[in-house]
Formats: C-alpha cells, structure tokens, sequence
C-alpha cells in the first residue's frame, strides 16, 4: 500500500509540476498559496492514515518548493540567496522557467526583473543538473517485496515425480 500511494503522490508532483512549467496563468502568487495549501492536505491526508513512512510526502518535495518559490519577494539578491538555498529539489532550468513564467494578480505584485533571474542562473551555475526541463510523469519507482522466511525446512518438502525434477537431489 506504501509503494502505491508513493508512486501515486510521484505522479501527482510530475503532472502538477510540469503544467506549472508550461501555463503561464497558473505561476502566481496567489496559485502559490493555493498549491501550498492542497499539497498540506495531502501531507495531513498521509499523516491521518499512517502513511507517512510510505516515501510519498518526499516524492511531493519539488511540488512544494515551487509553491514556496512563487509566494517568495523575488527583488533583491538576499531574496536570490533564498531562492537558490530554498529550492533544491528543483533544477535551475526549472527555477528559471518559473521565475519567467511568473506573473502578477494584482496591482501590488511586479514582474521578475531579467537583471534578478541572470543573479539566479549565476549563483546556480555550480550546480550539476539533469538538463530536463519537465519531469517524466511515467517513472515508476522499484516494487520491493520483503523477505518472509519460511518455517518449513527444505528435507520436509516432498517433490512429487509428475513434476520431473529429477535433477535435485535432497542433501
């Protein structure tokens, strides 16, 4: 159940977070709030039904940091540090991409400036990572299968000789 829910709450992040990277209408402050607010429902949702060692909590990380990247003042280089030191499960073209996608709701909002997302790009330039830009939303984590030991011994199994495993010898 564990392993569902994560790949589950994986392709929610993916699907969330690639239109996010592709609408414009939906990179505001405002939107930022409300993903926050429903990615918290999900998290308190996990937590209500014990799953929160299940993995999914952690697959929504980058939805998370995009949220928190919207709501973020996005005008001085300290708020450039913030950013860079906030958003590390998204990759820089990600980042960029949000930051030039973003626009205001109201008149108390401004634009990005270019001059701000280049000190974003320099400060992240370091950084080594993947150059996609969406998420594959098909990446399917690793079934695993715990390993329950049996109480039956191997000398007390009888092979019946219609199955033609004549090959094993009992040792």
């Amino acid at each position: 159940i564990q392993q569902v829910f994560k790949q589950l709450f994986y392709m929610i992040n993916a699907v969330t977070l690639n239109n996010l990277l592709l609408r414009k209408d939906v990179c505001s402050w405002s939107m930022g709030m409300q993903l926050r607010f429903n990615v918290s429902q999900l998290e308190e949702w996990l937590h209500g039904k014990n799953l929160q060692q299940s993995g999914a909590a952690q697959t929504l990380e980058p939805l998370i940091q995009a949220a928190q990247l919207l709501q973020l003042k996005k005008k001085t280089s300290e708020d450039a540090e913030a950013i860079c030191s906030l958003c590390t499960s998204l990759t820089t073209q990600q980042i960029v991409k949000i930051l030039n996608l973003y626009t205001p709701v109201n008149e108390f909002e401004e634009r990005v400036t270019v001059a701000f997302i280049r000190n974003i790009q320099k400060q992240l330039q370091e950084r080594n990572d993947p150059p996609q830009l969406l998420l594959d939303f098909k990446h399917t984590f690793p079934v695993l299968f715990p390993f329950n030991p049996s109480s039956i011994t191997m000398d007390s199994i009888h092979l019946p000789a219609s199955l033609n495993l004549d090959f094993l010898n009992k040792v």
